[in-house]
């Protein structure tokens, strides 16, 4: 059975909030790291909400850039977001994993600053994103 498309947008979107929540959290505990992740999650789950409420059935990536560029095929001022959601794109695996920061760990390489961009971005293309969901 197809799910309801604004339902399935919702879940995801409450997904987001979470994850949102979760880096405010972990970037105030000093894990900048974890705090940076959760606010790309919080974009890219973000978008797919609003990808889905619009009944797309397949949204794959992690890629807030290529999500962007997915969404402007239904609403065009998505293609002005793109450039500032990117910005959470380099979080997806650096801040995770200790082959990606040459001689050192995730955890050395993010700071408060990456932390308040990091959720700048996020709570921006949150916004952005609820104005745009059906039903919100």
């Amino acid at each position: 059975m197809k799910p309801d498309p604004v339902e399935e947008g919702r879940r995801w979107f409450e997904q987001s909030e979470q994850d949102l929540a979760a880096a405010r959290l972990l970037g105030g505990a000093q894990h900048h790291n974890l705090a940076c992740f959760h606010a790309q999650q919080a974009v890219e789950k973000a978008l797919k909400a609003y990808l889905f409420s619009q009944g797309a059935r397949e949204v794959r990536g992690h890629s807030a850039s290529v999500l962007c560029e997915d969404a402007a095929h239904f609403d065009p001022s998505f293609s002005g977001l793109r450039k500032t959601a990117a910005l959470v794109d380099k979080y997806y695996i650096s801040t995770r994993y200790p082959n990606s920061v040459i001689g050192g760990r995730p955890r050395e390489a993010y700071d408060e600053r990456d932390t308040e961009r990091a959720l700048e971005v996020a709570g921006h293309v949150l916004e952005f994103v609820r104005a745009r969901l059906p039903g919100e």
